[in-house]
C-alpha cells in the first residue's frame, strides 16, 4: 500500500559512535533534525558514572526531545542503568540499541547479538520499560542477523508487546553491516503490522530518497546516519522536499568550509580550549566531510594530521584558491 506523504515526519540524526556528541547534534538540530539521541552507552558504563559516561551524555536544553541510548544483554544491568539515567540527566526517552552489528558489542551479548534470541530480548526490553517508568523506552533493531534469518516482523512484534513505544529499523541484516542496499520492503512490511510508530533508517541521502520512502511506506518518520556525517545540511534538504517548495538548498566549497571551521571551534570550546585533543578527535568527522569535494585524496591526506584549528584555516583557504583555479 502506498501512503501519503506527511508533511510533519519527524527527522531523526542516527546515533553514531564517536560521531553523534552534543556538538554535533546541536549542528543537526539547527539544520532541522527533529528528535536526538546520545551515542551508545553500555549498562556497566552508566553505573560506574565515570567521566568518560558523563561526557557522552552531556546535551544543552536545546537538543530537546533528546533520548538516552543503551546496549547490553543483562536485563537486571540494563534495568539498573536505565534508574541512574532518569536520575542523573533526565532524558525524554530510553532508546535501546538491538540493531549495533559491530563484533566488540555482539560478543558482549548486545546490539544485534539479541535478534537471536527473543526470550532474551522480550526479559531486556521489559525489564527496561518498567524500570524507566514514566519515561518512554523506544529501540532499534535491523532486520536481522543474516539473509537467512531476517526476523523483523517477529522481533518488531516482541518489542511493541513488551511496552516499546516507538521502534527504529535499519534495513539491513548484521551480516550486512552498512553495505549492499537497505531493503525497505521488509521496513515497510513493519510499519503496516505495528500500531506504534515506526522509523525508517538506511540509504536516506537526499530530499527526494526521503520523499520517496514517505511515499511507498507507512513509516512515521525517517532516521538519517551516515549521510549526515558528510552532509549535516541533508535535514534542510529534506525539509525543503516535503514543504514542497521546489527549493534546493545548495552549500559551495566555502560554504562547506566554513561549517567545518565552526564545528572545529564549537569542538575545541567542548573540550575547555584542549586544540591538539579536540582536533585529534575531528580529524575523522574532516574525513567525511570531504566527501564529495574536489582533490579528496590530497585533502584527506593533508587533514589527517592536524593538530590546530589554524591548519584547518590554512587548507580550506587553499582548497578554495586551487578550486577556483581549475574551472
Amino acid at each position: 500500500m502506498t501512503a501519503a506523504v506527511q508533511r510533519d515526519s519527524l527527522l531523526f540524526l542516527a546515533p553514531m559512535a564517536g560521531v553523534t556528541n552534543t556538538v554535533f547534534r546541536q549542528l543537526c538540530k539547527r539544520f532541522g533534525a527533529d528528535v536526538l539521541t546520545t551515542e551508545f552507552l553500555s549498562a556497566e558504563g552508566i553505573l560506574h558514572r565515570n567521566d568518560r559516561t558523563r561526557r557522552y551524555l552531556e546535551f544543552s536544553a536545546s537538543e530537546r526531545p533528546l533520548g538516552v541510548q543503551l546496549f547490553g544483554g543483562n536485563p537486571e544491568h540494563l534495568a539498573d542503568a536505565v534508574r541512574a539515567v532518569v536520575d542523573w540527566v533526565s532524558p525524554d526517552f530510553i532508546d535501546l540499541n538491538f540493531g549495533c552489528p559491530v563484533n566488540k558489542v555482539v560478543c558482549r551479548n548486545g546490539g544485534s547479538a539479541l535478534l537471536r534470541d527473543c526470550p532474551l530480548l522480550a526479559r531486556v526490553a521489559g525489564a527496561v520499560v518498567k524500570a524507566a517508568g514514566h519515561v518512554p523506552v523506544t529501540a532499534k533493531i535491523r532486520i536481522g542477523w543474516d539473509e537467512q534469518s531476517i526476523n523483523a516482523l517477529e522481533t518488531s512484534h516482541v518489542l511493541e508487546g513488551e511496552g516499546i513505544q516507538r521502534l527504529a529499523i535499519h534495513g539491513r541484516t548484521k551480516s550486512q553491516g552498512y553495505s549492499g542496499a537497505a531493503n525497505w520492503q521488509v521496513i515497510g512490511a513493519v510499519a503496516e503490522l505495528l500500531t506504534i510508530p515506526v522509523i525508517g533508517n538506511g540509504d536516506i541521502a537526499s530530499g527526494e530518497d526521503a520523499l520517496r520512502r514517505l511515499r511507498e511506506t507507512k513509516v512515521a518518520g525517517l532516521m538519517i546516519g551516515r549521510a549526515a556525517m558528510s552532509s549535516p545540511w541533508i535535514f534542510s534538504e529534506i525539509r525543503a522536499a516535503l514543504a514542497g517548495t521546489g527549493e534546493v538548498l545548495s552549500v559551495d566549497l566555502r560554504g562547506r568550509w566554513d561549517f567545518i571551521i565552526e564545528h572545529c571551534r564549537l569542538e575545541i570550546a567542548w573540550w575547555d580550549g584542549r586544540e591538539d585533543f579536540a582536533m585529534r578527535a575531528m580529524r575523522a568527522r574532516l574525513m567525511a566531510y570531504t566527501r564529495g569535494m574536489p582533490g579528496g585524496p590530497r585533502l584527506r591526506a593533508s587533514l589527517q594530521s592536524v593538530v590546530t584549528l589554524e591548519q584547518v584555516r590554512e587548507i580550506a583557504s587553499d582548497h578554495v584558491l586551487s578550486a577556483a583555479a581549475c574551472t
